[in-house]
């Protein structure tokens, strides 16, 4: 007998959420309240509107983000958002110091998983539990570097997802994962949470985008699917 557990890997999207402070910041207000459709229609209909950045919350991006001649997030394969995935403890890695590919493969080690062709890798590295909300949220958390990423994207991952707001480290001018993901047309997802909870696992990874046209990327709502024997 098999039983299944979803684990959400989403961020609450709230007004004044942290974003980036170069992305548009999230606004959230009333379209139109109980009482005004009661009035205008006769039943009771209540919405809001949202000012909202494709990369503020958790999200994907499209090759085109960092690809001018990649496919924008319409045009990408739902399958990059969608299939088999691992999450890789990387939680002792300071959050002041790059990634390495050497993390990399001890993690994976650690795990006791593999990776696949086709695979979704996840990083947990604790920056989500440490610091969402404060100050070092933006300034201060683990990134890959460049031969890492490299690696990953070689062994044919197609979906590098981290718990922070970026896969690179906040002082890489080189955007070193970015410049992974554009090299080898793969996508990656940012700013996830309750990595803990899947950690050296492998699992069902689900997080599709809006259906934005043209769009650069696209929050998303991402869950693992775990599935116990």
């Amino acid at each position: 007998m098999t039983t299944t557990k979803l684990i959400d890997l989403s961020q609450e999207i709230f007004q004044g959420m942290p974003v980036l402070p170069i992305h548009q910041q999230t606004v959230i207000f009333p379209n139109k309240t109980h009482e005004m459709t009661k009035r205008k229609i006769g039943f009771e209909f209540a919405t809001n509107s949202l000012l909202i950045n494709e990369h503020g919350p958790t999200h994907s991006d499209a090759i085109y983000e960092y690809d001018p001649d990649g496919p924008t997030i319409d045009e990408m394969d739902l399958g990059s958002f969608y299939g088999p995935a691992i999450c890789l403890d990387l939680t002792s890695i300071s959050p002041d110091e790059f990634i390495t590919k050497r993390d990399v493969k001890e993690a994976l080690k650690r795990s006791e998983q593999t990776i696949e062709e086709g695979d979704i890798v996840l990083l947990h590295t604790g920056h989500y539990e440490r610091s969402y909300g404060t100050d070092d949220w933006f300034n201060r958390h683990a990134g890959l570097n460049y031969q890492a990423a490299k690696w990953l994207a070689e062994l044919g991952v197609k979906n590098i997802g981290i718990d922070a707001p970026s896969i690179d480290h906040p002082e890489d001018k080189k955007f070193s994962g970015h410049l992974a993901c554009r090299e080898y047309q793969i996508t990656n997802t940012e700013n996830l949470c309750n990595l803990a909870e899947i950690v050296n696992k492998r699992f069902l990874y689900i997080g599709l985008p809006l259906k934005i046209r043209n769009g650069t990327g696209s929050p998303i709502r991402a869950v693992a699917l775990l599935i116990e024997s």
